[in-house]
């Protein structure tokens, strides 16, 4: 599918604003760009596209109000956090008051994903919000929760950790067509143009591989995701059935310039995973983690195969029958995620064993995989 077919037929479109597009040279919020975007977005509105937001900027707001260097302590950054989200919201409201659209605000934490029921209310609400006119205005819990603003453990992948990852669960969750992030960059280059002049541009990417990956760099002063974290929600995006675009929010009309010049990088759909397989791939956090030898790896690879006991060779870290957890090979990468069907003491003496020892060295028997195949997603 071409770029131009792929706006042509826009129904739901998610818009990423990062901090840096939102403020202007002294740190504080940019009325006249903020001004522009909601008009833009009010045109698409009337024309019956389906809008929903995702922005950055309380933190800074917040610390530029207070005039501290929010940067301190995570703590100083959540405070920040609580006293700039309200001030963003305000400005948003009142902006969208002027084109007599509703517009309503959800702060959410990375456990609203993760855990699945409320990751399917989330949905319905959002849905429900939709279908009753009303813009959602979205942003990550800074106020409440840490895991955007400081990592928990090396152990640990959280479900999202910046507003890029955030926009793209959302945008991939309601099944949009198009999100499109605005930050302070014109697209993806093939080296940091803040750096290199001499970076080229590249306007379509057709799958996002090993080296497309590589071109993750990270965020400038005053922001906090960067490259790195914007081909992560492009991916997101692109294996959901959706298309990503990432273009400059500075420039002059940045959203019908998207929309109607073909500018950003616009990273086309090249999967469509199932609405549970988006959930164990990217909505969850994981701590538990299973390492496989090679053949075990290979299987999976083929994506036809559970994972037998025999495949495995180490259980890390501490999880639940039912949880998500990483699936690794011998050199230590992440190549696959799938649902458990034992606790982790359980797999822990099934590590190498045949699938028919299970009822012996457990006393029951739940499964012969300790993650079948339909539970389990290769990244």
């Amino acid at each position: 599918m071409k770029r131009d077919e792929i706006i042509k037929n826009i129904k739901r479109v998610v818009l990423k604003f990062g901090t840096n597009v939102l403020r202007d040279k002294t740190g504080d919020l940019s009325q006249r760009r903020i001004e522009s975007f909601i008009s833009q977005i009010a045109k698409l509105h009337k024309k019956g596209v389906e809008v929903i937001v995702v922005t950055s900027g309380a933190v800074g707001i917040g610390a530029k109000k207070l005039g501290v260097d929010s940067n301190t302590s995570l703590t100083l950054k959540m405070a920040c956090a609580s006293i700039g989200q309200g001030y963003l919201m305000s400005i948003y409201e009142k902006e969208f008051q002027k084109h007599d659209i509703v517009v309503a605000q959800l702060l959410l934490t990375e456990d609203d994903f993760s855990n699945r029921i409320k990751y399917l209310n989330l949905s319905d609400v959002l849905n429900e919000l939709i279908k009753l006119n009303v813009i959602p205005i979205i942003n990550q819990n800074d106020a409440v929760s840490s895991s955007e603003l400081e990592t928990i453990c090396d152990m640990v992948d959280i479900s999202f950790s910046d507003n890029d990852k955030l926009s793209a669960l959302v945008a991939s969750r309601l099944e949009a067509d198009l999100l499109i992030i605005l930050s302070d960059i014109d697209g993806l280059y093939d080296d940091n143009p803040k750096i290199n002049p001499n970076a080229k541009f590249i306007s379509v990417v057709e799958k996002i591989d090993e080296d497309i990956e590589k071109l993750g760099f990270e965020a400038t002063s005053g922001g906090r995701g960067g490259m790195k974290t914007k081909l992560q929600a492009a991916k997101v995006m692109t294996r959901s059935g959706g298309a990503c675009i990432i273009s400059n929010g500075k420039i002059y009309n940045a959203i019908d310039e998207v929309l109607e010049n073909n500018k950003g990088t616009i990273f086309l759909p090249y999967e469509n995973l199932s609405g549970k397989k988006k959930w164990i791939a990217y909505a969850v956090n994981i701590c538990g983690q299973i390492v496989v030898n090679s053949g075990a790896k290979k299987a999976l690879l083929k994506g036809d195969s559970s994972l037998l006991p025999i495949g495995v060779i180490k259980i890390e870290n501490d999880f639940q029958r039912g949880d998500v957890v990483n699936i690794i090979d011998e050199d230590n990468n992440i190549f696959a995620r799938g649902v458990a069907n034992y606790n982790c003491s359980d797999c822990v003496k099934l590590v190498g064993c045949h699938s028919d020892e299970i009822l012996n060295i457990l006393g029951y028997k739940n499964y012969d995989a300790i993650i079948t195949r339909d539970n389990i997603v290769i990244l």
